[in-house]
């Protein structure tokens, strides 16, 4: 065991494996916490800032190839640079708790820093070009929901607090040798899991006041193959009105297909479009469906595709919104996989390239969405968030202010394959529920579709790699949780927190370095 705890790459290695075995689909989420006493081990044992950075960013590698190494099904080399790349940023954050760890002496004051670099670190993390929140810790324990029911309050991020915190009081328990700091170490262990379990326990079904009768496809249609495999946009949409007709009643007020569902780049007007309209009037109900489409802009954006015309064009990843009147809308994504779908900082490289040597409209890829647009209804209020939109609670909390009765979800998780990156997905639903007290309705074009309560529980869940669909009557909702009033509050806190501790940190070494130059 010494030699295991003096040897450097071991403690490193060995963090990285307990963190990927935290995440789902293993879901051993309690690992998180060993993992993270082993790096604070290895901070503690490294000689400089350098030295640590090198030896954690091989445990970084391995806890992102087990958890996210399905990205490579996608794109081998997008796949392979976004794990080498956020193995690398994860340094950072390290790197800083062995400043604060060097800098201060009381347990306490080194553990809240400690935990609000992390935060700050994936609060900032989710909040540019280059975002990445898969890794967040809370989405580690996205499958615990008895134990996590208070981030209604915190958002996820609280979890990552959580660990982080409690795993600092451990370490400087083990390392100190104070029975002290090992009982606080347990109080934090145990007073928010305790907590959030007695709200589990306490927790009530009220009598639903109003439901929307929802009908949720999947249709399974192969994402690698042009038409979804199907040989032609017409045969494609017959399949989706097929399947569809055989899950509806004559109740259904909303029919939800996934992302991509029609495959394939259309206009709002165009005859694919008015298909659609039409048959939503039919059914006497609202659809959602996940579908590429076009804008024609009178004046030209600053970023655009191409011209179609003598009109600028942009393409969009997006979902249709029909009413059960055959009225359209739209919503288009917002939060865009990085490189995959769209090119990082395009407009800030657009703007610096003042001799346009490159044409950055096409470079960019799909135009982003920048408005929270929602289905209305006279019966219910919902929304199409495509995919990657669903690891974003600050963008979902808009359409939940928006006065959103059940959150609704679209996605194709069918480009990973049967690996763990649709089992990942639908479990992070599981945090949307119980951050904004929703109920979540989810359709995946190969799975897994679904329904989640607003405490977290999984009350339908469809098989991967099957055509089906069901219909479900989902309870509409209009609290407000303090994470929907307040947002990322914590995160911010932290920020303030981190920025005062190290700033606090850098200016008494620059008065140390004064007062020692004036001896």
């Amino acid at each position: 065991m010494n030699k295991f705890l003096e040897n450097k790459w071991a403690l490193s290695i060995t963090a990285g494996v307990l963190l990927g075995l935290s995440f789902p689909p293993v879901d051993l989420s309690f690992l998180s916490f060993p993992a993270f006493i082993l790096l604070f081990l290895l901070a503690d044992k490294c000689d400089s800032n350098k030295q640590l950075a090198y030896y954690s960013y091989a445990g970084f590698v391995v806890w992102n190839l087990i958890t996210t190494y399905w990205l490579m099904m996608a794109s081998l080399v997008a796949g392979i640079a976004a794990v080498l790349a956020n193995a690398a940023i994860m340094t950072i954050p390290l790197v800083l708790f062995r400043v604060c760890s060097k800098r201060f002496d009381k347990a306490w004051l080194i553990a809240l820093l400690q935990a609000s670099i992390w935060v700050s670190y994936e609060f900032l993390h989710h909040n540019w070009d280059l975002s990445w929140p898969w890794l967040t810790l809370g989405n580690a324990w996205a499958n615990q929901v008895s134990l996590i029911q208070y981030i209604s309050a915190t958002g996820h991020l609280g979890i990552s607090f959580w660990v982080i915190f409690t795993s600092s009081l451990a370490f400087l328990a083990f390392k100190n040798k104070k029975q002290s700091i090992a009982l606080a170490a347990t109080f934090a262990l145990l007073l928010p899991s305790g907590i959030s379990l007695m709200m589990f326990l306490g927790s009530t079904e009220e009598p639903a006041i109003k439901t929307t009768s929802v009908a949720v496809i999947q249709p399974n249609h192969d994402s690698y193959e042009s038409h979804g495999g199907l040989g032609s946009h017409s045969v494609l949409m017959d399949s989706l009105f097929s399947i569809t007709n055989k899950v509806i009643t004559d109740d259904t007020e909303l029919i939800v297909w996934p992302e991509n569902a029609v495959d394939a780049g259309i206009y709002m007007n165009s005859r694919t479009a008015y298909s659609i309209s039409d048959s939503a009037q039919a059914w006497n109900a609202s659809l959602i469906t996940g579908t590429g489409l076009f804008e024609l802009y009178e004046e030209p954006p600053t970023l655009y595709r191409d011209m179609v015309n003598g009109r600028a064009r942009n393409y969009f990843n997006a979902a249709l919104y029909v009413n059960a009147d055959g009225e359209r809308t739209r919503y288009d994504k917002h939060n865009l996989v990085p490189v995959v779908e769209r090119f990082p900082f395009v407009e800030f490289f657009n703007n610096i390239d003042v001799f346009g040597w490159l044409d950055w409209g096409k470079i960019m890829q799909f135009g982003k969405g920048s408005e929270a647009t929602s289905l209305k209804t006279n019966s219910f209020t919902t929304q199409g968030l495509i995919c990657y939109d669903s690891v974003y609670p600050s963008w979902i909390r808009e359409f939940v202010k928006d006065e959103a009765d059940f959150i609704t979800i679209i996605t194709n998780d069918g480009w990973w394959g049967n690996t763990s990156g649709h089992y990942q997905h639908f479990a992070y639903a599981r945090l949307r529920a119980i951050e904004f007290d929703r109920w979540i309705v989810r359709s995946a074009n190969n799975g897994f579709s679904g329904i989640i309560d607003p405490e977290g529980n999984v009350l339908q869940k469809t098989n991967y790699w099957e055509r089906t669909g069901f219909t479900f009557d989902v309870p509409s909702k209009s609290t407000k949780t303090i994470y929907t009033k307040f947002g990322d509050w914590l995160g911010y806190l932290c920020l303030f927190l981190s920025v005062g501790g190290l700033g606090f940190i850098s200016f008494t070494k620059f008065q140390n370095s004064r007062f020692n130059q004036d001896n």
